[in-house]
C-alpha cells in the first residue's frame, strides 16, 4: 500500500476515533489544569503548554489511529502570517505544531470551548465576529499590531482564506482578510497546502490511518493590493493541495466497503 494512501475503510475505525477523542479530552483536561498556574504566573509559557498539548494530540493521532503528518518545505519562524487550505481539525494540529510561536484568527465562539478557548486566547489568538465585517477587520489589525510591540512579536499568526473547513477537492471563495492584514502590517505571507480531509474528515468522525501531507509554499511579500495577494494565494494552495490529493491516490480512494 502507498505510505500516502488513506487506510481502506474499516469497522475499526469508529471505536478508534471514540477511543481517540476520549483520550484528547482526557489529556486537555489534565494538561490544562497543569499549565494554568504556570501561564497565570508567567504568560509567556502559554506556548510551551500548547505544544505539549500538541504533541500529545499528535502523538495519540499516530498510536491510536495510525495518522501521521509529513511536513514539506521550511515553517515560517518570525513573526509572518500562514495562510492556508483548511480541511480538518488535523491541520489545525499539525500547522500549529511546527509553528514555534502560533496564533490564530478564529471565530469567538471558541472562546467557549473549556479549557482550550482560554488557552488560545493565551497564546495570542484573534477571536472575531464575523458579521462585524470592516470593523471585525480593524480589530484583528490593531491586535496584529499590539502584539509585534511586544516582546516575543506576534508569531506565526495562521488564517485560513477560505473561512471556514472544506472537504478534499472542494474550493470555496478567497475571503480578503490575509490580504488585507498584509497590506497594513507588511508582513510575509506563507502559503499551505494540506490533504488532511484525506484522512481525518470534515466533520471529524470517522479517521483513517495513513500519512497526511501538509506543504510549506514558496512566501509572498509585502507591496501588492490585497485582492492581488489573494490571487496569488489562491494561484498557488489550490493547485499544491489537488497535487497532494493525488499523490494520496485522489478521492476516489476515499470510499471503499468495510473490511
Amino acid at each position: 500500500m502507498n505510505l500516502y494512501h488513506p487506510r481502506r475503510a474499516s469497522a475499526f475505525d469508529w471505536p478508534r476515533t471514540v477511543v481517540y477523542y476520549i483520550y484528547a479530552a482526557l489529556a486537555t483536561v489534565v494538561l490544562g489544569l497543569w499549565g494554568l498556574p504556570q501561564v497565570l504566573v508567567r504568560p509567556e509559557r502559554a506556548h510551551r503548554v500548547a505544544s505539549l498539548w500538541l504533541g500529545q494530540m499528535l502523538g495519540a493521532a499516530r498510536v491510536i489511529l495510525g495518522v501521521r503528518v509529513e511536513y514539506r518545505g521550511t515553517p515560517p519562524a518570525g513573526d509572518c502570517i500562514v495562510a492556508s487550505k483548511h480541511q480538518s481539525f488535523l491541520d489545525i494540529l499539525a500547522l500549529a505544531y511546527a509553528c514555534p510561536r502560533r496564533a490564530f484568527v478564529m471565530k469567538r465562539e471558541v472562546l467557549r470551548v473549556p479549557i482550550m478557548g482560554w488557552f488560545a486566547r493565551k497564546v495570542g489568538s484573534i477571536p472575531i465576529d464575523r458579521a462585524r465585517g470592516k470593523e471585525a477587520m480593524k480589530q484583528i489589525i490593531a491586535e496584529v499590531e499590539a502584539a509585534r510591540a511586544r516582546p516575543g512579536g506576534l508569531g506565526q499568526l495562521i488564517i485560513y482564506p477560505e473561512g471556514t473547513r472544506t472537504r478534499p477537492g472542494q474550493r470555496l471563495p478567497y475571503k480578503h482578510g490575509a490580504g488585507t492584514i498584509q497590506r497594513a502590517t507588511g508582513l510575509t505571507i506563507h502559503p499551505v497546502a494540506v490533504n488532511c480531509g484525506l484522512f481525518w474528515p470534515k466533520r471529524g468522525i470517522p479517521i483513517r490511518g495513513g500519512t497526511a501531507l501538509i506543504e510549506f509554499l514558496p512566501p509572498v511579500g509585502a507591496g501588492h493590493r490585497s485582492g492581488a495577494v489573494m490571487e496569488m494565494l489562491e494561484e498557488q494552495i489550490e493547485p499544491a493541495s489537488a497535487r497532494l490529493l493525488a499523490e494520496a491516490g485522489g478521492l476516489s480512494d476515499v470510499a471503499g466497503p468495510a473490511a
